[in-house]
Parts: structure tokens; C-alpha cells; sequence
């Protein structure tokens, strides 16, 4: 599914970010992504979303080398990839529905389709009575929900979380990790960053670890607090 072959990235000045990564992550995993700040893992996620390109190396999603993709053909790669961020990046001035709805007209989707997709996929992530409300409306983990709903409304074979639990209470980001979980068993891979120790350490799935840009360790049923 994923694979990074040998990958280095550096930036200018000579800052190394990553150094020789080799990974590899299998259809339907459920995978951590852990380190401490400024140790590469904004680096791999933006690898992998191909807003960057690594020094050396190859990236291979589903047996393509995405370093031979066309910048025309990026919107149409990225739309494999679900993506979730810490701060929810939702547009403001549209209400649940149609923040859902605008990652399916990206893709240009028909109407019947958006009519019919984005309440199944807002009742999936506990939203079915929020459809008209707006994102200022909304609590913190509510919030979190719509972005959960637009990264998975397009049926994305990866789901990538960059710290999605890090502005919520622990209570809401359990919930959030119960959505996380459901996506995960329908098939979809995950692939989550985070500094969240209680989370990783209680549901055991695989940890990767980045420590000063290189992989310091990758565990099945790891805990974040070995690194």
C-alpha cells in the first residue's frame, strides 16, 4: 500500500528532516506515527501528500513511485488520501452539509450522489442532526467530526491524521478515536501522528517512531512511551 524506499529529505541550508527511511504499511493498517516536536513526522506526512518531494529515494502508494506524478495528475493522486488536521480547517462560512459536501464537488461529484453520501457519512461520525450548523456553531470535537466526515466522504483508501485529538478534551478524543477505529475496520488505512501517550499506550496498534529524522523504532502493538 505504502512504501518509502531509502527516503531522505533535505531542506535548505543543509537541514536534514529525514535521513534513509525505509517503511513499508499494508492495506488496512492502523498505524502511530510518533516523535517529539521537529523530529520529521510533518516531513513523512508531507512526503506522502506530495507537497514536498524527497532529496533521494521513492515513495510507492499502491505499486506507483509517486515521484513520477504529473503536477496536473496531484489533485487526482490526493484524492486517494483522506487528510485531518489538529485545527479542523473548516470554511467558515458554509454550514456542516456543505462543508461535507465541498469535498465531493471538488471531485465533481453529481448531485444525487452528494444528497445521498453526505448524511450516511455524517450520521457515521454522530452529526445527523447538525446538518445546517455552522463551524462557529459547533464545539470542539464537533468540529473535529465534520473534518472526520470530509476526509472520509470521498471513500479515501488513506485516512491521515495530523494530531487530531490535540485541541480535545480526553472524553471527546476518545469518541473521535471510536470514529477513527470504525473507518479503520472498514477497510480504510490510518495513518495518525500524535503526542497523545494515553492513546497510543491504551489501543496498541503499530508505532512508528522518527527521532532527529531517522525511524528509531516500528512496533506491532507498540507504546509511545518506549521511545
Amino acid at each position: 500500500m505504502i512504501e518509502f524506499k531509502n527516503v531522505s529529505k533535505v531542506y535548505v541550508n543543509d537541514v536534514l528532516a529525514l535521513s534513509s527511511i525505509n517503511i513499508e504499511i499494508e492495506k488496512g493498517e492502523f498505524v502511530f506515527l510518533v516523535g517529539p516536536s521537529g523530529a520529521g513526522k510533518s516531513t513523512f506526512i508531507k512526503l506522502l501528500m506530495k507537497e514536498i518531494d524527497p532529496t533521494s529515494g521513492s515513495i510507492i502508494l499502491n505499486d506507483t513511485d509517486i515521484s513520477t506524478i504529473t503536477r496536473k495528475q496531484i489533485p487526482y493522486y490526493r484524492r486517494k488520501i483522506g487528510m485531518i488536521f489538529q485545527d479542523f480547517r473548516l470554511i467558515p462560512t458554509l454550514n456542516v452539509y456543505e462543508n461535507v459536501a465541498f469535498a465531493m464537488r471538488i471531485v465533481e461529484a453529481g448531485h444525487r450522489e452528494i444528497r445521498k453520501r453526505v448524511p450516511l457519512v455524517l450520521s457515521m461520525v454522530g452529526l445527523s442532526g447538525k446538518h445546517d450548523a455552522f463551524p462557529n456553531q459547533l464545539s470542539g470535537g464537533e468540529q473535529q467530526r465534520v473534518a472526520i466526515a470530509r476526509a472520509i466522504v470521498n471513500n479515501p483508501t488513506i485516512l491521515i491524521a495530523d494530531e487530531p485529538t490535540g485541541n480535545l478534551d480526553p472524553d471527546t478524543a476518545h469518541d473521535i478515536m471510536r470514529i477513527m477505529t470504525d473507518v479503520n475496520s472498514a477497510g480504510t488505512t490510518v495513518l495518525m501522528a500524535t503526542h497523545a501517550r494515553n492513546i497510543v499506550n491504551n489501543m496498541k496498534k503499530r508505532v512508528i517512531a522518527i527521532e532527529n529524522g531517522t525511524l528509531s523504532r516500528d512496533e506491532e502493538r507498540g507504546r509511545y512511551d518506549e521511545i
